[in-house]
């Protein structure tokens, strides 16, 4: 006896119910209630696709997205793009057969949904599409590889101290720059997307290391070492030759041109203005110690 919740008659609500065409409420199946059940009956169905109809042996208990898929092979259309209508009403694929009132020699109408075949139609060019963006991928990859090989062949070079062919470095560059356009072009997303910014992150990588290795070819090398020693001799060397060696009489040599001063007075100051200026100077000092009071020796303007 199943029991009922309370005045209304209702089942627990713990319970999932389904109603049965025949108004008898039980309790809801499931897909493995139904494997563990006896085998449901066959039926046949009549299914009506434009002007043409088809008939199909299915159990009474299979659900109608399941009917949907045998019905793919003899309409030619996806069961993805299949609308099934049982007495007007469109059902769900996820319905059952004998819960919607489908019986033996029932009429089901199929038509097409361009709105589903639109979406699938989509779907499936966009895993085209990531599927050949992640081909392209791999390709690249396999170039970049073998790119990769030549910057550490002139890195291995450079490294001890030989130089190389400045162009073998520009076109190893613009093979990396090429690489690097390809990737740019590529449009992906989830994981592809993040492969393709992996690869994108090497190119870069590899190129700024030329760079760096450019700029060290450029730089001049004598066996290996730096020539600024033997450059810097010979700037000294002029500097030099420029200096006069000078012997004096004693012997001293004088490695420096001196500008020498002669010991007369300069003509510019006469030297009677000298003695004069002498002569002033002890009779003022000659009179002040004779009258005893500071005078001036200058004139200075005094203002009251």
């Amino acid at each position: 006896m199943m029991k009922t919740n309370g005045i209304s008659g209702e089942p627990p609500a713990a319970a999932e119910w389904e109603m049965r065409p025949g108004g008898m409420l039980v309790q809801k199946r499931s897909a493995e209630s139904d494997r563990n059940s006896v085998p449901a009956p066959t039926i046949r169905v009549r299914v009506k696709y434009g002007s043409t109809y088809h008939q199909v042996n299915i159990g009474s208990q299979a659900t109608f997205g399941e009917l949907k898929k045998m019905l793919s092979g003899p309409t030619g259309l996806h069961h993805q793009d299949q609308k099934l209508f049982y007495k007007k009403k469109e059902r769900d694929s996820k319905m059952f057969l004998d819960i919607a009132g489908v019986k033996d020699k029932s009429k089901i109408v199929l038509e097409e949904d361009p709105i589903s075949q639109e979406k699938r139609y989509l779907e499936m060019r966009k895993n085209a599409n990531m599927e050949k963006a992640a081909k392209c991928i791999s390709q690249i990859s396999l170039d970049v590889d073998r790119l990769a090989g030549q910057v550490g062949a002139l890195e291995s070079i450079i490294s001890k101290g030989k130089k190389v062919a400045e162009s073998d470095v520009i076109s190893l560059i613009e093979q990396l720059m090429n690489q690097l356009l390809k990737l740019d072009a590529i449009m992906a997303d989830g994981d592809v997307k993040l492969q393709r910014k992996m690869q994108v992150r090497r190119v870069q990588k590899y190129v700024e290391t030329l760079d760096m290795l450019k700029v060290k070819n450029s730089l001049p090398h004598n066996n290996g070492g730096p020539k600024h020693n033997s450059q810097q001799k010979q700037r000294l060397a002029p500097v030099a030759e420029e200096q006069p060696q000078r012997h004096s009489n004693s012997g001293v040599v004088v490695t420096t041109k001196w500008e020498t001063f002669d010991s007369a007075p300069s003509p510019l100051i006469p030297a009677t203005s000298a003695s004069a200026s002498m002569s002033v100077t002890n009779n003022n000092y000659n009179n002040s110690n004779s009258n005893n009071s500071v005078r001036p020796r200058f004139n200075w303007e005094i203002f009251n």
